[in-house]
């Protein structure tokens, strides 16, 4: 055995006596990635969030999910997946619907931004909310954030008018209770008072 110098790391010289290159750089290896842990690339980021601009610093490498979630305390918007495959946490960037944990928060410096939280307030419910709550299109309500944010989205985007249709736009949004009947009558409801 040698010392690797520096870092505490034993080498194995197993090999007749010769240490391989390869043996350093794997036993050196977890001293590089603790070094570069803990350097944390800060950011200052400002975000229009539902009508107020915020200014945050958060790592640069922090999704506009966990920014709303653990800097600005807005929870209704859910971590489902963590992969861009489940929708729970749809939000609006310019208009337009984005998973929010596929984004980097530092991406959307200066848009707006729309949470559930902004979409409505409990005495003034977006239709398409109230929409959802008279369908019953929510069953544990752990998707349903993402589920309106989606459906909201949807009313400004090209459409058939057909159940199928609604379905296709909607199948970025997984709901894991199977509320999706009720779910597309919700929507087609407000499509049809629109």
């Amino acid at each position: 055995m040698s010392n690797n110098e520096g870092s505490g790391l034993s080498v194995d010289a197993s090999r007749d006596g010769q240490t391989s290159r390869r043996e350093v750089v794997i036993a050196s290896a977890p001293a590089r990635i603790a070094t570069s842990a803990t350097a944390r690339p800060i950011s200052r980021v400002s975000l229009n969030v539902n009508g107020a601009v915020r200014e945050i610093e958060l790592d640069a490498r922090a999704t506009l999910l966990d920014a709303l979630r653990e800097h600005l305390h807005l929870t209704g918007t859910k971590k489902g997946c963590d992969h861009g495959q489940c929708g729970a946490c749809t939000v609006h960037i310019n208009g337009r619907r984005v998973n929010s944990c596929l984004t980097l928060a530092v991406m959307h410096d200066g848009d707006t931004i729309t949470t559930i939280e902004g979409l409505g307030t409990p005495d003034a419910l977006h239709p398409m909310q109230a929409a959802f709550v008279e369908h019953d299109g929510y069953q544990c309500g752990y998707c349903t954030s993402g589920q309106i944010m989606s459906a909201v989205a949807l009313l400004k985007e090209p459409c058939g008018p057909s159940d199928a249709d609604v379905k296709e736009l909607m199948s970025g949004n997984i709901c894991r209770c199977g509320a999706y009947p009720n779910i597309v009558a919700a929507i087609q409801q407000v499509r049809k008072s629109d």
